[in-house]
């Protein structure tokens, strides 16, 4: 039985899909998750991953990316595809494979963890997902962050820019709502790193990675951003319009 705190689920078991077509790897994998107490469903290629996923509705997936039939890239393209609800993706890569590391997370992967690896620290890259997934807006926090159009709802998780939902993962719904609690102030990809993903450490492309799909979303030209601004040798810093980032909008 589970006895440590930080990888712990609630006592609801939480469902993980396992998508891996090495049975070794899928084995200790699968053997971690269910002893850290998770219902863990495993699936060898990605055409059968997309089926469980409609089947199990799990909380989180774990993907590999080399996969027979559909790859990992394609079975995480299809999943933001599908206009349900983001499921929570940790990548598996092979050494080497950064350019589809990058493109994983630009697919909307959440983590990823680089192969040969831990199999406990798979477990605490899930936890640390699934309570970001999961957690409820901190008692302080108001009902709604705002800056000029763009609206978030940090209690349904929810954000909008001219009224148009945006389709946000749960990183870059965590990503703008702590730059809309931080307007004006310049954080280091590491400081981000550190407040929004909770690692303190970890590969830096993952915040470059994250930063240019948010404002692929929000903003009006992603190449000349006027509000995710660039201080080079420094980090990033969010420049809200004219108004601040308080605000009413009811949420349909």
């Amino acid at each position: 039985m589970n006895t440590d705190p930080s990888t712990a689920p609630s006592s609801v078991a939480r469902r993980v899909l396992v998508v891996e077509d090495d049975p070794t790897v899928a084995e200790v994998v699968t053997g971690y998750l269910v002893r850290a107490g998770y219902e863990v469903r495993h699936v060898a290629d990605g055409l059968a991953a997309l089926e469980a996923v409609a089947a199990m509705r799990p909380q989180l997936v774990v993907l590999d990316l080399m996969l027979p039939g559909l790859d990992g890239l394609e079975v995480c393209r299809r999943l933001r595809a599908s206009g349900g609800p983001p499921v929570p993706v940790v990548m598996l890569t092979a050494r080497g494979e950064e350019a589809d590391r990058i493109l994983g997370l630009e697919l909307g992967a959440d983590d990823y963890l680089t192969k040969p690896f831990s199999p406990r620290e798979l477990v605490l890259r899930v936890a640390s997902v699934l309570r970001r997934a999961e957690a409820p807006p901190p008692s302080a926090d108001p009902g709604v962050l705002r800056a000029g159009d763009i609206v978030a709802h940090p209690g349904a998780r929810r954000a909008r820019r001219g009224g148009r939902e945006l389709a946000l993962t749960g990183r870059e719904f965590d990503l703008l709502a702590f730059l809309l609690r931080h307007p004006g102030r310049v954080f280091s990809r590491a400081e981000l790193l550190h407040h929004v993903w909770g690692w303190e450490f970890g590969d830096m492309s993952t915040v470059t990675v994250h930063i240019r799909r948010l404002r692929e979303k929000i903003e009006d030209d992603p190449a000349a951003p006027r509000h995710i601004a660039t201080v080079w040798g420094a980090g990033y810093r969010f420049d809200p319009p004219s108004g601040g980032t308080d605000g009413s909008e009811a949420l349909s």
